[in-house]
């Protein structure tokens, strides 16, 4: 098993982290598709999610791009911005994943909002999985996105991340970064049964600024470690909407997975 086995690329459409008023002062507009993203960081596995109404279902011509990867989670429930609905998008990710074996699962973007946990309680998650595998015919997972701040602000927050599969951690201001470690070992405890993923940004979102190199390093660095550990499950590139701008992140994480892809982990 390599590192590379074990990186994804959170896939969004070109310029969806533009938003309206350039809400995190992106230095341009992207043109890089999902599929893209992954060639041109060599990523074999990706989570194709919605944000700003894209794509919108069918997804066949999407899943048909996607065919050479290795493992593919379609949208249950899009970026926070969608529209809720009883059941997301299920319907559709189990039809994507009766004609493409590499899906391997759907993903909850952005769950740990008010309406989202009103919508989806535990129970109905517990359902919900049943559902998607029974329908599907084979086993898939449901992953989810959590926060570091949602560790302290949502109530009973394990009751909702033991229902997945997978948990995918994600530090959204840079400023947070050395608490990272001990935010995962929370998670840990509160679903010990779930695999975790590190989400690793390359933009400042959460302060609306670049990552600094020493920002990128502390983080690559402590999830290839935490990898080899066994403590993560993998780490989640974010995102190829962005990798088409110039920014240095980007290209130090692209040389990254060049060095040391190939190292066994």
């Amino acid at each position: 098993m390599t590192l590379r086995d074990k990186l994804w690329l959170w896939g969004q459409s070109p310029d969806a982290h533009w938003e309206e008023n350039n809400t995190y002062k992106l230095p341009g507009h992207s043109r890089m598709s999902a599929v893209e993203g992954c060639y041109y960081f060599g990523i074999d596995n990706i989570c194709r999610v919605r944000m700003m109404g894209h794509p919108m279902p069918p997804y066949d011509q999407e899943s048909e791009a996607m065919r050479p990867c290795k493992r593919v989670v379609w949208s249950l429930l899009g970026a926070g911005g969608e529209p809720v609905t009883e059941m997301g998008d299920l319907d559709e990710v189990v039809r994507q994943a009766g004609i493409y074996d590499n899906v391997v699962g759907g993903v909850f973007d952005d769950f740990f909002l008010p309406n989202r946990l009103k919508t989806f309680t535990p129970e109905r998650l517990a359902a919900l999985k049943n559902k998607m595998c029974a329908d599907a015919g084979r086993p898939l997972e449901m992953w989810v996105v959590c926060y570091e701040d949602k560790l302290d602000t949502v109530e009973n927050i394990g009751k909702y991340l033991e229902q997945f599969d997978v948990i995918t951690f994600w530090t959204w201001c840079a400023s947070a970064l050395g608490k990272t470690e001990e935010n995962i070992e929370r998670i840990r405890a509160l679903s010990p049964k779930s695999r975790i993923m590190a989400g690793c940004y390359m933009w400042n979102y959460g302060e609306q600024k670049p990552m600094t190199a020493e920002e990128m390093s502390y983080q690559v660095d402590l999830y290839r470690r935490m990898l080899r550990e066994g403590r993560i499950d993998g780490i989640i590139v974010c995102s190829n909407c962005i990798a088409d701008l110039g920014i240095e992140a980007v290209e130090y994480m692209r040389r990254y997975i060049e060095e040391h892809g190939d190292e066994e982990i």
